[in-house]
C-alpha cells in the first residue's frame, strides 16, 4: 500500500433522460495530487451488464494506467442499474478499486428496485451484495476491493481537495454533465 495515494482515477456517468435507451456516456478523470491530468470517456449500456468491462478497457488501455494508483466510483451503478462488479474490476487492472457515496443508500430499496425493475436484477443484486456494505469513510460512505479500510480511507483523504467528496469525482461530474448537456450543474 502506499503511503499516499497521489494518481487516482474518478469514473462517473453522464446525465440521461428517464426514458432514454441505449448508450450512456461515461467520464473518467485522471489527478495527480488533485491536479486534472487526463480524461478519458467512453460509453456503456444503460442498465446493461457492460460496466465493468468497459471501465476496464477505458482505464486498462489508456496511456494513464501505468501510474494510475486506485481507481474511485461514484456509485457501483452507472448508467441506471449497469452495476460494476469492483472485485473483478480491481483484478483486471490490478489497482483498489473504492465505491464514493455521500450518504449511505438504502440498499433495501436498491435491492427491491433490482428484483422486481430490471431486467436481470437478481444477478445484479448479487454484485452489489458482494461488493460488501457500505461503511463510513472519512466522512462518506465506501464499497472497496483490494484494499482494507484504512486504505480506502487514505485514497478519500489524500484526493479530497474541498468537502468530503474526492476531487478526481467531482471532476468527473462536472465534465459528464458539461459533455451531455452543454454544461455543468449540480453537485457531484
Amino acid at each position: 500500500m502506499p503511503s499516499r495515494y497521489s494518481n487516482v482515477v474518478g469514473v462517473d456517468d453522464g446525465p440521461f433522460a428517464r426514458e432514454h435507451r441505449g448508450d450512456v456516456p461515461v467520464v473518467a478523470t485522471v489527478t495527480t495530487q488533485c491536479r486534472l491530468d487526463g480524461l478519458l470517456v467512453g460509453k456503456i449500456r444503460r442498465d446493461g451488464r457492460n460496466s465493468t468491462d468497459r471501465i476496464a478497457a477505458l482505464i486498462g488501455e489508456s496511456r494513464f494506467h501505468a501510474h494510475v494508483q486506485a481507481v474511485l466510483l461514484q456509485g457501483i451503478a452507472v448508467g441506471g442499474f449497469n452495476v460494476v462488479d469492483i472485485h473483478r474490476l480491481a483484478e483486471l487492472l490490478e489497482r483498489p478499486v473504492v465505491v464514493v457515496a455521500r450518504r449511505r443508500p438504502n440498499m433495501k430499496k436498491i435491492e427491491a428496485a433490482l428484483r422486481t425493475k430490471v431486467p436481470g436484477g437478481l444477478r445484479k443484486w448479487r454484485l452489489v451484495a458482494r461488493a460488501g456494505p457500505m461503511e463510513p469513510c472519512e466522512g462518506v460512505w465506501v464499497q472497496r476491493a483490494g484494499v482494507d479500510l484504512a486504505g480506502a480511507g487514505a485514497i478519500v483523504r489524500d484526493s479530497r481537495v474541498h468537502g468530503a467528496l474526492p476531487e478526481v469525482l467531482r471532476l468527473a461530474h462536472l465534465i459528464a454533465g458539461g459533455l451531455v448537456d452543454g454544461e455543468s450543474r449540480g453537485r457531484a
